[in-house]
């Protein structure tokens, strides 16, 4: 195969399913996408996809070449990270990767970190999907939850995750707060909308307070600070986010149960080099006051 460009489009849209999805990865129209599909197939005479209202199953030919072509993007991906991460100054990229909700506490030590090594280009990159370390997708990851155990990986407790139930003032000065954990019954909740999230404190919201007592439902914690400034009901929010806020109440004292975990994460590979441990370094201690 000549075109590498065509193998890897396919690849993307066997691995995303739609056209627009695979067009978004690369960067690229999705007309491109279509017509690299198109000439790949003509190339090869034979159908690697089935098209459908839902979008792009392959074929089994698909298949084949999502295999062949996952294992050598994958391959140059583990490359390009070592390369990156080599050399004895802070320089070149550095990405990291969290959870949006750390945004406001990593933003600020990332932008200080940059100012300090003008040669460094930061790449933050935030969501619920894990980038896969040890195919150069990030150098450090801030994960939550129970300890990351994939392979070739350096783990390292990083802190606890403090949240809080708050309401607004506003909403208090209508409904009250509640006097104890039966009082809940009579107070609207404000929650995620994924019913199967593993947060501790969300777990401990569903198991706590009656379902039809959660009245409205957001997709991130943006939305759900939000919800409880404009007076929606109570909700879960970073002890650290709230924290010297007029407008946001405590209702009861935090549980300890409510807390998780959070890990520093690097690649075996990459973990030793200058840039990733001068930043490890500056991040724990920039670290110590967001408790306080």
């Amino acid at each position: 195969m000549d075109n590498w460009d065509e193998v890897r489009t396919a690849y993307q849209v066997a691995r995303m399913g739609t056209v627009s999805g695979a067009a978004e990865v690369l960067g690229v129209h999705h007309a491109t996408v279509i017509r690299h599909i198109d000439a790949i197939e003509a190339r090869l005479a034979v159908k690697l996809f089935q098209r459908h209202a839902r979008g792009y199953t392959p074929t089994e030919a698909g298949e084949d070449l999502l295999r062949v072509a996952q294992a050598t993007e994958d391959q140059f991906n583990q490359l390009i990270g070592r390369m990156k991460g080599r050399g004895d100054d802070v320089s070149g990229e550095l990405v990291v990767t969290s959870l949006s909700s750390l945004a406001s506490l990593v933003v600020p030590v990332l932008a200080e970190f940059q100012r300090r090594h003008p040669e460094l280009i930061v790449r933050y990159l935030t969501g619920d999907r894990l980038f896969r370390l040890e195919y150069g997708e990030a150098h450090v990851a801030i994960r939550a939850g129970s300890a990351p155990d994939q392979p070739d990986n350096v783990v390292q407790s990083f802190m606890k995750q403090e949240v809080g139930l708050y309401a607004s003032t506003d909403y208090v000065a209508l409904h009250g707060k509640p006097g104890s954990l039966d009082d809940f019954a009579d107070h609207s909740f404000i929650s995620t909308d994924d019913e199967n999230s593993r947060a501790p404190f969300s777990r401990w919201l569903r198991q706590t307070v009656p379902a039809e007592r959660i009245t409205f439902r957001c997709t991130n914690n943006f939305c759900i600070r939000e919800a409880v400034l404009s007076g929606a009901g109570i909700g879960f929010m970073p002890r650290w986010s709230a924290a010297g806020d007029p407008n946001l109440v405590e209702v009861i004292d935090p549980m300890p149960e409510w807390f998780g975990d959070l890990w520093l994460v690097t690649h075996v590979d990459l973990h030793r080099t200058t840039k990733v441990q001068a930043f490890l370094t500056y991040l724990k201690e920039q670290s110590k006051s967001w408790a306080k």
